[in-house]
């Protein structure tokens, strides 16, 4: 059997129609939900981008995070740096056994000097361009952005230069077929086309869309917000204080636009597969590394110190050519680290012992209910959310360089699922709870070789609480 991974960067799981989305038009998404399984509870473990790699690349959690700075890359964040020489990754494993291995990737992170994430892959393709990926020489000051900057915008505030970057990189764009997604999408058909006969194969797809900057086709994003004739704060800012509502409605609508977008060339690569006879004997998996905040709580974008549920929570989509599976939903927590061993076990092959996620596709069979486990930790940078049941606790596991550290917030998730309504004060009792599991698992995972990725204890300074 083969396997097709369609992986996206900042996919909220409720901006797709088979979660519950009624606004968002996704329709070969979710054809492929009714004809696959949906995963209701899939969480991420390291996050954001490079970490979340590292996780669904070897099978292996990471938390706590091993910091180490990275010379040239503006990301400073714990977990974000290359793999360790002894990481097994998927791509390996399967080389190993006779598997012809593709990676298609405009995410430039993963190919950043040293970062090594094509690593395995018999072959690899990178679509250049995206975000501020140096593709083009650039000064932010040869260009007139007042179209996509407030005027208040700082001379050198940073956005200047990022905008500057991607618009050039994008400069020669004459279609909706252009764009990154459309490109990556078109080169995955083409590796299906041309090696698709070599059986048996994998291909990893990665998407960086509908990552920012939110620039969507302008015929999806004018479907969610038509008439517009304001700025493109296609690099929103962080709180939606700092937008008119227009603005801030056409952002939304960007960022709509461009999980629209995502999901017409998904649905492209899986019309490519059916119509090369590969449908039948290939596994097929659409998932995301973390979604966004979108206006909750008056923020906008990812961050370290926003690990609720629409930044934590990622869509996860398996089709299996047993259609006895089709339309299946489950529910109960899983998380980035248990797709690699979920997917070897489907393919037949064994897993690494380095990996230390578990197969939940026997939740799947119903020889297993409720999920993996009782308690999910989803971490990025410098902070933490414990997540049950019933509660979400987010906190600083860890004293970021600069020293500032937002209080712990408690979420109550029978009454308030959205995690809008901060309740620390009124369950101390919980807080301290869910505090102290985390506690055990930094104890429990300071050692290399242990379940995460902290060298000593040193590298995990710990906040006093």
């Amino acid at each position: 059997m083969n396997l097709l991974v369609l992986c996206t960067d900042t996919f909220r799981a409720d901006y797709l129609g088979c979660y519950g989305n009624d606004w968002i038009q996704t329709p070969y998404l979710d054809r492929l939900a009714a004809e696959g399984v949906r995963f209701n509870d899939f969480y991420g473990e390291g996050l954001p981008t490079l970490p979340a790699r590292r996780v669904f690349y070897t099978g292996r959690r990471i938390f706590p995070f091993r910091y180490v700075p990275q010379k040239s890359d503006q990301v400073q964040l714990p977990g974000w740096h290359p793999l360790f020489d002894e990481d097994i990754t998927l791509a390996e494993w399967l080389s190993e056994r006779g598997y012809v291995t593709g990676l298609i990737s405009d995410l430039y992170h993963m190919m950043k000097p040293g970062k090594n994430f094509h690593r395995g892959f018999q072959s690899w393709q990178w679509i250049r361009g995206q975000e501020t990926d140096p593709l083009v020489p650039t000064r932010a000051d040869d260009l007139d952005l007042s179209r996509y900057l407030r005027p208040e915008t700082p001379p050198d505030a940073p956005v200047r230069r990022m905008t500057a970057q991607y618009l050039n990189n994008r400069a020669w764009w004459k279609s909706e077929a252009d764009h990154y997604a459309a490109q990556v999408m078109r080169a995955a058909a083409d590796w299906m086309k041309n090696y698709g006969h070599k059986k048996p194969w994998m291909l990893w797809v990665e998407s960086f869309d509908p990552h920012e900057p939110w620039d969507a086709p302008a015929e999806f994003v004018d479907k969610y917000c038509p008439h517009y004739d304001g700025r493109e704060l296609i690099w929103a800012p962080a709180f939606t204080r700092d937008c008119t509502p227009e603005e801030f409605a056409r952002i939304k609508a960007h960022y709509a636009g461009e999980c629209s977008h995502v999901d017409k060339w998904c649905g492209y690569v899986l019309d490519t597969l059916d119509a090369t006879g590969l449908r039948d004997d290939t596994l097929v998996v659409f998932t995301s590394d973390h979604g966004c905040m979108m206006g909750e709580q008056g923020e906008i974008h990812k961050g370290t110190d926003r690990v609720r549920i629409q930044v934590s929570r990622c869509p996860l989509l398996i089709r299996h050519p047993d259609a006895a599976f089709a339309g299946k939903v489950v529910n109960g927590f899983i998380q980035h680290h248990d797709l690699m061993p979920t997917l070897l076990t489907l393919l037949g092959e064994p897993v690494p012992a380095r990996c230390n996620g578990e197969n939940f596709w026997t939740l799947v069979t119903g020889e297993r209910s409720g999920g993996l486990r009782d308690t999910v930790i989803t971490a990025f940078g410098w902070y933490a959310s414990v997540r049950t049941k019933d509660w979400n606790y987010h906190t600083a596991w860890a004293t970021p360089p600069h020293g500032r550290v937002r209080p712990p917030e408690l979420y109550d998730r029978r009454a308030d699922p959205e995690e809008l309504v901060n309740v620390i004060d009124q369950h101390p009792d919980v807080a301290r709870e869910l505090q102290a599991r985390l506690d055990e698992v930094l104890r429990d995972r300071t050692t290399l070789g242990s379940m995460g990725d902290a060298e000593t204890p040193a590298a995990v300074p710990g906040v006093k609480w």
